[in-house]
């Protein structure tokens, strides 16, 4: 691929001496969904695959793109001092931009950048904040500036809230930005704190679905969702209950004071987000115990929650997700992401790995009249440069 990508440059912004490599994976999240705003602990890992870019620094300010993955777009150029949004893949590049310039950093250098990635898009595998980071990586690279991952994490989840205008987390930025080869990350989105579980799964695989229906972020149903719970929370606040955080609460606490919440919508959304942030803690417990089908147990019972009391899967995830349960040698299984569409992750024994691709893409046809892909995932690194060129 990078000798495409390569010549793919010199076609586009002609041969270049100061040539560099670089990469950011994509992430699975394999449990903790829809917490990461709520104050809870998510359990991502990075993939072996993500973005690629080859970046030719500029002595001036201008920033001209290229992406593999969106020819018709062209060349998209801008500078530092215009960055507007325009409703293409660059934008989350000139977000990135925009707020090193509004934390007070100095970007003076632009670049010629060719990107290509293989994570795909729309199906919840963190392809936007594998993007802001690889940018993020980048342009601290370009300017010399002094910026460790950490910041360069909230500097991509920045981009994506203020400048996109999506109100995501941070748990995709950290996941692609802070991965390590064969661990997870048992991540405080509270505080940031975080610690590397290591995944030892001997002959069990992440096998990751992609249902091919495609869900955009901004356009579902994401902030209604986090309205919800922002809303809850401000009514258990008003109430004298003393938390700064939704997954403050346990579940003995949640009942106790579930009767405040005003909404009944409200409510069944806390209660998931309560529960799932327990599921985290108990999964990460299994898998240092070596229990994977406990793991596996609560994968399927965190799916159940973001289906009936988040109601973020829709009937291409069920179906999918239910076909794995049903299929042979399957330990568990859940959706992953945002929902509305995108991937699922389970975990298959090696040996049932063929009859189960071969099951659950059946019958996910038959059921939805589309076909799903299916990757084996490999645990890997977080964003960084490969080399020079």
């Amino acid at each position: 691929m990078q000798e495409i990508m390569l010549k793919k440059f010199v076609e586009v912004f002609g041969d270049k001496e100061n040539k560099e490599l670089f990469f950011t994976p994509g992430r699975v999240n394999l449990i903790g969904e829809h917490i990461d705003y709520n104050g809870g602990f998510v359990f991502p890992c990075a993939l072996s695959f993500g973005t690629y870019a080859i970046c030719s620094k500029r002595e001036d300010n201008i920033f001209r793109m290229y992406s593999m993955n969106f020819e018709k777009d062209g060349v998209v150029e801008f500078s530092t001092d215009k960055l507007v949004k325009a409703d293409v893949w660059a934008d989350y590049c000139k977000g990135i931009v925009d707020i090193f310039i509004k934390k007070g950093y100095e970007v003076k250098n632009g670049a010629d950048i060719l990107f290509f990635g293989n994570i795909p898009n729309g199906a919840g595998l963190s392809s936007s904040a594998s993007l802001e980071v690889l940018m993020g990586t980048m342009v601290r690279d370009l300017n010399g500036l002094d910026v460790d991952m950490v910041e360069i994490v909230k500097i991509g989840q920045m981009a994506e809230n203020q400048f996109i205008g999506v109100s995501c987390g941070i748990m995709d930025q950290f996941a692609v930005g802070m991965g390590k080869e064969d661990q997870a990350i048992l991540l405080d989105c509270n505080t940031l704190d975080y610690k590397y579980v290591p995944i030892k799964l001997e002959d069990v695989s992440i096998v990751i679905m992609n249902t091919n229906k495609r869900r955009g972020l901004a356009d579902s149903k994401y902030n209604e969702r986090r309205a919800s719970c922002e809303a809850a929370l401000k009514d258990l606040q008003d109430a004298g209950v003393e938390i700064k955080n939704i997954c403050d609460l346990n579940m003995e606490a949640f009942d106790k004071v579930k009767h405040f919440i005003k909404s009944d919508e409200a409510l069944v959304r806390v209660r998931h987000a309560v529960s799932e942030n327990v599921r985290v803690l108990e999964s990460v417990e299994s898998l240092k115990a070596n229990d994977i089908a406990k793991f596996g147990k609560l994968m399927n019972e965190s799916h159940i929650s973001l289906r009936d009391d988040y109601e973020v899967t829709g009937k291409e995830l069920d179906s999918i997700v239910a076909a794995a349960w049903d299929a042979e040698g399957v330990i568990g299984a859940r959706m992953t992401g945002a929902g509305f569409g995108g991937c699922a992750v389970s975990l298959v024994k090696n040996s049932s790995i063929d009859s189960f691709i071969k099951y659950v893409g059946e019958r996910y046809t038959k059921e939805t009249g589309l076909k799903a892909d299916f990757y084996i995932a490999n645990v890997s690194e977080g964003s960084r440069k490969l080399g020079d060129l």
